[in-house]
Formats: C-alpha cells, structure tokens, sequence
C-alpha cells in the first residue's frame, strides 16, 4: 500500500499499483513496484507502514477504518480503538431484534450438534418405522452429544464480556511438546464409538 504525501498531509492512498498524475507529470503504475522507496519518496509517494495495535478480531469486536499518518518521513496506517459487539440481543427502536454473540454462538452450537445427530438418524426412524432398536452406543452418544451442546451453551451464556467468550475458542497445548494436545475451554463434541 502506498501513499501520496502533499504538503506534509496524506492526499491519497493506493491499495495496488496505478497510474498516477502529479502535478504536470504522468506515471505509470508500475513505478511503485519498479522504482526504489527513496525515487518514490522524491515525488512524494509512500510505502504505508501498517500498525494494527488496535485491530480486534472482527467476529468480536467492530474496527475503526484506517487513519493515514505522515510523521518523520513515514506514512502509518493505524486503527482507532475498536468496540465490542453486543454481547446480548438488542431490541431497536422499531421492535426488530439484533442478535448479539451469545446468540449467534449457541446456534452455531446447536447447528453442530444437529448435523451431528444427522448421521444417526436413521436410527432413530429405522425404530420408528420397523420396532428395531437402536444400538445402545449410538443412542449414548446421541445423549452425549446434546448435553455437551447445552453445556457449550451455559458456558456462552457465562461469559462476562467478549474477550471472554473469545477465549472459550482458543486452543492451548495441555500435553507436551513431543506429544501435544490442544484442548480449548469450551470443549469438544463426543464421538461415536
């Protein structure tokens, strides 16, 4: 990303290389992958030096757009301090409700536990339609798998803020270097033996 720098104020900023005009003068757009850093500083442009100390993980958090900076011979782009998503829903003004994170994370949960059960459903309906039972390790897990998707959800409901629901989803080595297990907070479904 480049700048163009006028009177010590960033006039414009480049994503990609392009054609530009400054002043009487043409360029065309591959000066800024051709000519060296200090050619295009002499015309005024500048390679943008990217600082995300206030970038938050946008699942969780609304970022501020960029701010371009010129200081000391460098153009920075940087991110005001970003706000947290509601965490509960919010009903506006004209009654219709906005999902918060809570909500969004326990039917994300719910969906993954049902496309879970979905394999053994026929199970289920094979009972149903014929009388022939289900295996007692399926319908076990069937039973393990919706009291882990109701325990993921107290444990989203729990969450006091949202960098704590963000660290129910970080994975941690708990077992060695040589033999490492990452786990997470909020756990794992169960399998089907």
């Amino acid at each position: 990303m480049w700048a163009l720098v006028e009177d010590n104020n960033v006039t414009q900023v480049f994503t990609r290389p392009k054609a530009i005009t400054i002043g009487d003068n043409q360029y065309p757009s591959n000066i800024m992958s051709v000519w060296s850093a200090e050619d295009l500083e002499a015309i005024g442009i500048y390679e943008v030096v990217v600082d995300n100390t206030n970038l938050k993980d946008k699942e969780y958090y609304i970022n501020t757009n960029q701010s371009f900076d010129f200081a000391d011979g460098t153009v920075t782009a940087s991110y005001g301090t970003a706000t947290a998503k509601a965490l509960d829903d919010v009903t506006e003004d004209d009654g219709s409700v906005t999902k918060g994170l809570k909500t969004l994370h326990k039917e994300t949960i719910n969906e993954q536990a049902g496309g879970i059960l979905s394999a053994t459903d026929w199970y289920r309906i094979r009972e149903a339609d014929g009388g022939t039972a289900v295996p007692s390790n399926v319908s076990t897990h069937r039973t393990a798998v919706r009291t882990k998707a109701n325990a993921m959800c107290t444990q989203i409901d729990g969450a006091a803020d949202v960098d704590a629901l963000a660290a129910l989803y970080e994975y941690t080595n708990t077992g060695t270097e040589e033999e490492p297990v990452f786990t997470r907070p909020l756990g794992e479904f169960p399998e089907l033996d």
